[in-house]
């Protein structure tokens, strides 16, 4: 469990009282009086109270933080659960109508069109769209939904599965997917999906209820549908439904049949007549798999290797998060899903969570989580609060980048041939990766704009898109998993609609990938500039300054998956 007790703010506050207590109503109330108070009659007072604003929402926003990041951290700890539903409960509904008031006030002020537009434009937008959207109806809609949210979470951090004389979580199955005994990858498999499968009705009602809550939501706030308005609320300026409808064919033209060769190649090598799921994550030659690491220690020493090998300064920063305690890497009982890393906005540090079990994806993991807080660190001097993280278009950019700008120094776990090995998987793995993404876009678009469907249409429509999208693995007889695979991806849940930003960025993080293999200290130094804009900039803007295209259609995708194909020789 983190310790966060000796952190303390990036830079002293100018307004906020010292012992301001960010979980006091009657504090919080008092603040926002105050700043609805100020006169906005000049640039300079209505910049100093953007800044007053900013500094109030570090401090709260960050208590809820803390709070998340203990729940995820150890889900069965009913205190701690409690601590996180008061904030989402009690706080955030105050902060986010007290928000829309600060908002009004700041698009009505006289001084407004005087600040600098270079540097309020994307500001400006944002706080019109949020307005536009905003509806105080929906406030108590939203924490109701944020309350069925941390009850999936905790559900799944409470599975478990006796396996080998031992009750193991289903993350510490996964690496047995990975050995060369097929009836063993077999038996972990079934049992991972079957203990998935007795939870499917209660992962089911949560959805339902979390459809019925988003509609209402988007109807309250003028929209036909979830999606529309999800959009909007995404912030999404610069790309429409309709182009992720072109992404998910260019997906389909391009990715897909990569994936089926992949795959096919694999069945030829295992001399296999069918590929079954349990088949597809082992060393198609039989080779051991890979373990790079085993305490969490050396997982975080070769990645510190390697960040320091593609820029010491970005090594210098994860070593200063290792040394203050920023990150909880390891598996264990009781922890929530996933991965992620998360801002805390006051002491703007990063912090670091994952499931790590000892395999070659936990170093991608940690690779990837690592060029999230690279983003972090470098906008800590940005006081304005809204810019000092990208849209999460770029920040997948940044993160997918740095799995890829971490490969050429893999040999910080491996020997060159399994470095090279585990490259060659890396690879492999986008245009899997790619795949899914599609398939997760596609069926949330349905999802909501599908009204009245029944679970049993749900997991049929997500069964044809399985098909359409993936590789040539064979399913017959374990079809009743496969329909129910999307109860695994907690961004359906969690943040719908959260998961196109991956396929976006993948195509990004290959451009910066094409671009370092022309001039890599160059490359680098795009990647490293483009960090440090934040979310001051337009996508378009953002994507030019680290060097890409900000586009995702079947022009773009051909020809990287070209450069894919080509190098894994297939």
């Amino acid at each position: 469990m983190p310790d966060f007790s000796t952190l303390r703010p990036f830079a002293p506050r100018q307004w906020v009282p010292a012992d301001f207590n960010p979980s006091d109503l009657a504090q919080i109330e008092m603040l926002y009086d105050q700043l609805a108070e100020s006169n906005l009659a000049t640039p300079d007072a209505l910049e100093a109270f953007l800044r007053r604003w900013s500094e109030l929402a570090d401090a709260v926003n960050e208590s809820g933080m803390r709070r998340y990041i203990a729940m995820t951290c150890q889900t069965d700890d009913t205190a701690i659960a409690e601590a996180y539903r008061q904030f989402i409960s009690a706080v955030a509904p105050l902060v986010k109508r007290r928000d829309n008031e600060l908002e009004k006030l700041y698009l009505g002020s006289p001084a407004r069109n005087a600040l600098p537009a270079a540097r309020y434009a994307v500001f400006d937008r944002e706080v019109a769209r949020r307005d536009a959207i905003f509806r105080a109806q929906n406030v108590a809609l939203e924490t109701e939904d944020d309350l069925l949210a941390q009850e999936y979470t905790t559900l799944i951090g409470s599975l478990t599965v006796p396996f080998d004389g031992a009750e193991r979580t289903l993350a510490q199955l996964a690496p047995l997917l990975e050995e060369t005994d097929r009836a063993r990858r077999e038996a972990a498999w079934r049992a991972m999906n079957e203990r998935r499968y007795v939870v499917r009705e209660q992962l089911d009602g949560i959805l339902d209820r979390m459809i019925a809550l988003r509609q209402t939501v988007a109807c309250n706030a003028g929209f036909a549908n979830f999606r529309d308005y999800k959009f909007a609320q995404l912030l999404r300026f610069d790309y429409t439904p309709a182009d992720c409808f072109a992404f998910h064919e260019a997906i389909a033209a391009h990715v897909v049949p990569l994936l089926r060769r992949i795959q096919a190649r694999r069945r030829q090598q295992m001399g296999l007549d069918r590929l079954r799921p349990w088949d597809t994550s082992v060393d198609p030659l039989g080779r051991p798999p890979l373990r790079p690491f085993g305490a969490a220690r050396k997982l975080i020493d070769g990645c510190a290797r390697i960040f320091g090998d593609v820029d010491p300064a970005l090594g210098a920063q994860f070593a200063q998060m290792d040394r203050r305690g920023l990150l909880d890497l390891e598996n264990r009982k009781g922890k929530g899903p996933g991965g992620y890393q998360e801002l805390l906005p006051q002491t703007r540090l990063p912090f670091i969570f994952m499931n790590a079990v000892g395999t070659d994806g936990d170093v991608l993991t940690l690779l990837h989580e690592g060029g999230h807080a690279f983003n972090a660190f470098a906008t800590q001097d940005e006081w304005l609060g809204a810019y000092r993280q990208p849209p999460m278009e770029f920040a997948e950019v940044a993160s997918m980048s740095m799995e890829l700008l971490g490969a050429p120094h893999i040999g910080a776990f491996y020997a060159p041939a399994d470095a090279q090995r585990s490259h060659t998987n890396h690879l492999e793995s986008i245009a899997q990766l790619l795949s899914w993404i599609a398939i997760v876009d596609a069926f949330q678009h349905w999802l909501y704009t599908a009204p009245g469907h029944t679970r049993a249409e749900r997991n049929a429509q997500w069964s044809e898109l399985y098909t359409r999208f993936e590789g040539e693995a064979n399913w017959s007889g374990l079809e009743m998993y496969r329909d129910t695979l999307w109860q695994r991806q907690l961004h359906i849940f969690e943040v719908p609609f959260y998961y196109i930003e991956y396929g976006i960025a993948q195509l990004g993080a290959l451009q910066i990938y094409r671009n370092v293999q022309r001039d890599r200290a160059g490359a680098i130094a795009a990647y490293r500039r483009a960090l440090a804009l934040g979310g001051s900039r337009t996508l378009p803007e953002t994507y030019a300054a680290a060097g890409i295209e900000f586009r995702f259609d079947a022009g773009i995708v051909a020809p990287l998956m070209e450069m894919v194909a080509a190098e894994l020789g297939i």
